[in-house]
């Protein structure tokens, strides 16, 4: 066959997408374009020899319309033929996947691209507003995920058109800047000489804030996973309480940075599984001073809505929102895409 991207033409219906992370992988089938999408669960990793084997067990045994075609969302860069899972023991090979499942066509993509493809189709239902702001249609957004790591991506809004633009956000710089940061600062590990936003805004960051938090206010906590910092914040642990203040200012901080330097019109939202179990910590007003505070241009970052995204899987719905509507988004997936004939696009 000719080569041809796939974002230029339509997936093979019934589209299988999956969302794959390193602890968990999560499944669904959209039937048609104007089908629901139809959720298959979440499986470990652990629990299968391999993705073909997963989704043989937990998709194609109970799947009333074997799958044609795929895309899926990995947590890492898509390079080459074969796709090494950071913390799984999968190997994706997309052309063995079609060769196995009898697919026409796959497509892989960094899960971040997915939670941004996500964002046009994320329903007001899928949303908690923080603060004030006007969300302006067909304009820039930006997605911010602060979750075992801290994921970042851009949807860029030209001529018609979604273009998902992934990047390394969550590496940026993260200084101090109240008298009470300068000194909690010093007591968080350097990366290289620097502090990125990942060593705060992230599961393990929480961490390492509360143990710096500690060390100045001469306190003893034993917090052994980052769900432990705002479930004593809600039982009245003050340093805890702490941290979590600390930790929204940031994040407030960071994400009005993006805002500011993507002009965000179209909203900045909160993705992750972190944002929706402090969302109280976010409201407070805390995160939204922190994201407003953009001298000389305050004005225009009161314009600018946040949101958390208050979903299980938004990258699920981002694929799927692709893949029934892949002539309303640019998405470059050349050396990303494998035919049954085990063409690479």
């Amino acid at each position: 066959m000719n080569k041809m991207a796939i974002s230029s033409q339509s997936l093979e219906f019934p589209v299988l997408v999956a969302d794959i992370g390193g602890t968990n992988a999560r499944f669904a089938i959209v039937e048609s374009a104007n089908s629901e999408i139809c959720h298959y669960g979440k499986v470990s990793t652990a629990a299968y020899e391999s993705i073909e084997a997963a989704i043989i067990d937990r998709v194609i045994a109970t799947c009333p319309q074997k799958p044609r075609s795929a895309i899926l969302a990995v947590a890492g860069p898509v390079t080459g033929d074969k796709i090494a899972l950071t913390n799984a023991p999968w190997v994706i090979e997309p052309q063995k996947i079609n060769r196995v499942l009898g697919l026409s066509a796959i497509a892989i993509v960094n899960d971040f691209e997915a939670q941004a493809l996500a964002l046009p189709v994320l329903q007001d239902t899928d949303l908690i507003k923080v603060g004030g702001g006007v969300l302006q249609p067909d304009s820039t957004k930006f997605v911010l995920g602060p979750g075992t790591g801290l994921g970042a991506a851009t949807m860029i809004h030209a001529n018609g058109m979604w273009i998902p633009v992934p990047g390394e956000g969550g590496h940026v710089e993260l200084g101090p800047l109240t008298d009470e940061e300068y000194e909690i600062w010093p007591h968080i590990a350097r990366n290289g000489g620097r502090i990125g936003a990942e060593q705060i805004i992230c599961g393990r960051g929480l961490i390492n804030l509360a143990r710096a938090v500690m060390q100045v206010d001469g306190e003893m906590r034993q917090y052994e996973s980052p769900s432990d910092v705002p479930n004593a914040a809600d039982d009245g642990d003050e340093v805890a309480q702490k941290v979590l203040r600390l930790f929204a200012a940031a994040l407030g901080r960071v994400a009005g940075d993006f805002a500011l330097t993507t002009l965000a019109r179209g909203g900045v939202y909160l993705a992750g599984g972190i944002p929706p179990k402090i969302a109280g910590w976010l409201n407070d007003g805390n995160f939204r001073r922190n994201f407003e505070a953009k001298a000389p241009h305050e004005a225009i970052m009161k314009t600018i809505p946040t949101f958390i995204v208050n979903h299980h899987c938004p990258a699920l719905d981002g694929l799927a929102g692709y893949a029934r509507n892949p002539q309303s988004y640019l998405l470059e997936l050349k050396g990303r895409a494998w035919y049954n004939n085990l063409t690479d696009a």
